[in-house]
């Protein structure tokens, strides 16, 4: 007979056994920094972490069954190397008459940035095969009757800045023909046109770019990416990192993850998740769901024809993605040309989002700011009714307007993706519509979220960078990192527009790294040498890619 001296200890030892087993079973994985969301801004964050902070562990979870689904696989975006060359939103007439650069000047800063970063990843291996995510497209502006004195400004303006040499400005039919042939057939040859031609902007894949990304991040063994998984809550804990639940989109099986910091790089769902953090930053914000659609055409007599994003001017109202453009794209290894975009309504916040989106991110904090917007936006609510209620002849017709000879068997009209417009809270006006991609941080600097769109995924590595100094700022400012920041982006922390030989190399070696045309060699007296334009040729044949059409 067993005495109950021995029972005692060894069903005590038992006890202790099972409750560490249960214990190591339920206690939530830790990680350094999870970044939420498959897109291009979490694979620059995560690329640029991998650099800077190789031993730091990351987890990037994405509810889709793959990354680059939602808003940066390349068919829910015009794929523009956004520089300012042709998107006329970004120069604003002053009251007086003048134009304003400062925006244009930002974003072409911006732009090349990411174009840096690309290059350094080229260099390393990190990205491969130039042509399978950048190619070289001359970016223009078009523009017909009373906005011809506009561009004729705007050109005068942008000459006196080196971010913009080796524009040229036309208002002769043939000359805008050589550029654009299909924007000027069968247009009428008394109409009064203008138009600039840049041959250094690019077509941008920014799917690709993103795919091979996150590729090469799953080769380290600090870093995970997990599909089919979607985030549900965030609690904070006693020493301020994150517990985040994670469900399992397919089972429902939920775990938890400890994150030292939280990264939400979720395009449209960015909100949602932004305000289960409980954080009163996430009070200031309200969105506002922009969708789009896209005439298309894969028709390679008429591709192969167009060599340009041809941009031209916004629709009273219309929100900054919404600028009409006929642009050539490089997509799934083919050359074909979109036009667009026309706003749709939905209040889904992501393609693949819920309905409820809208409702679900509305609360007692932004309602009174979503309804001041709405009363003080009333063209931008006019133009948006103005598109649903567009039909298949309407959306022709305007595609008519720049390509004068197009017909409609020819072309098929696509859903791009989803865009939130932000709505923040303002003391004086109650609620403003904000442009551009808006950083939101917490106090303790533990959690960023990106909220915004255009100019977007073009901006990524200077959004990343943004990201990184609020998020970890004694970090950033230490020597090791600034090392390794300005090996990855050379021209980091100058304006290239002020410094004419450091923007001459970087935008050569940059250039010459991504296969993309020589850049004119900058002469700031007014007549800088522009190169040719890149060849109409086919990009090499890449291995197909899923679409979310």
């Amino acid at each position: 007979m067993i005495s109950s001296t021995k029972v005692i200890p060894a069903l005590s030892l038992a006890a202790l056994l099972v409750s560490s087993a249960l214990h190591a079973e339920t206690s939530p994985e830790k990680t350094d920094v999870l970044l939420i969301g498959g897109g291009i801004m979490s694979a620059s964050m995560g690329t640029m972490l991998e650099e800077l902070q190789p031993g730091w562990k990351q987890i990037m979870v994405e509810k889709l069954d793959g990354v680059a689904l939602e808003s940066s696989n390349g068919w829910n975006n015009a794929g523009t190397g956004h520089s300012a060359n042709m998107e006329l939103n970004y120069t604003p007439q002053r009251k007086d008459g003048s134009i304003d650069v400062t925006k244009a000047l930002e974003i072409n800063e911006a732009f090349m940035v990411s174009r840096q970063f690309w290059t350094a990843q080229v260099k390393e291996g990190v990205l491969h095969d130039p042509r399978s995510f950048i190619n070289s497209t001359p970016h223009m502006s078009f523009v017909w009757d009373d906005n011809v004195d506009f561009l004729t400004k705007r050109y005068a303006a942008l000459q006196k800045t080196a971010l913009f040499q080796g524009m040229k400005f036309s208002t002769d039919h043939q000359q805008i023909a050589q550029w654009a042939p299909l924007v000027m057939e069968g247009r009428d040859p008394q109409q009064k046109v203008a138009a600039t031609w840049t041959p250094v902007g690019t077509d941008v894949n920014y799917g690709e770019i993103t795919r091979q990304l996150i590729g090469s991040l799953k080769k380290n063994d600090n870093f995970r990416l997990e599909t089919s998984s979607e985030v549900t809550d965030f609690k904070r804990n006693g020493d301020n990192s994150w517990h985040v639940t994670i469900k399992d989109a397919k089972n429902g099986n939920e775990r938890a993850v400890d994150a030292k910091y939280v990264f939400i790089g979720a395009g449209g769902g960015a909100l949602k998740l932004l305000q289960k953090t409980g954080i009163p930053e996430a009070e200031n914000y309200a969105g506002f769901p922009v969708g789009g659609s896209f005439l298309v055409t894969e028709n390679s007599a008429i591709a192969d024809r167009h060599l340009a994003k041809v941009y031209g001017q916004a629709s009273v109202g219309a929100p900054p993605m919404s600028v009409p453009h006929l642009d050539t794209r490089y997509l799934d290894g083919k050359r074909v040309v979109l036009f667009g975009p026309f706003a749709t309504f939905s209040t889904k916040f992501l393609k693949n989002g819920s309905l409820f989106d809208l409702l679900s991110t509305t609360t007692t904090h932004n309602v009174i700011p979503m309804t001041h917007v709405g009363m003080d936006n009333f063209d931008l609510v006019k133009y948006l009714v103005g598109q649903v209620m567009l039909t298949d002849d309407d959306r022709f017709a305007a595609l008519k307007e720049y390509y004068p000879d197009a017909k409609k068997e020819d072309w098929k009209l696509i859903q791009a993706g989803q865009r939130v417009q932000i709505i923040k809270k303002d003391e004086e006006k109650g609620g403003v519509l904000k442009l551009g991609t808006e950083i939101v941080t917490d106090q303790q600097k533990t959690v960023a979220a990106l909220l915004g769109a255009s100019p977007g995924a073009s901006t990524a590595a200077p959004i990343a960078l943004n990201v990184m100094q609020k998020l970890f700022p004694e970090e950033f400012k230490s020597a090791e990192w600034q090392a390794k920041i300005h090996k990855m982006i050379p021209g980091y922390g100058q304006k290239l527009n002020d410094n004419i030989p450091l923007l001459q190399q970087v935008w050569n070696d940059t250039a010459s790294t991504l296969q993309l045309t020589t850049p004119p060699v900058i002469h700031m007296d007014g007549n800088a040498t522009a190169a040719p334009a890149a060849p109409a040729e086919k990009p090499a044949e890449s291995p197909q890619h899923d679409m979310a059409l």
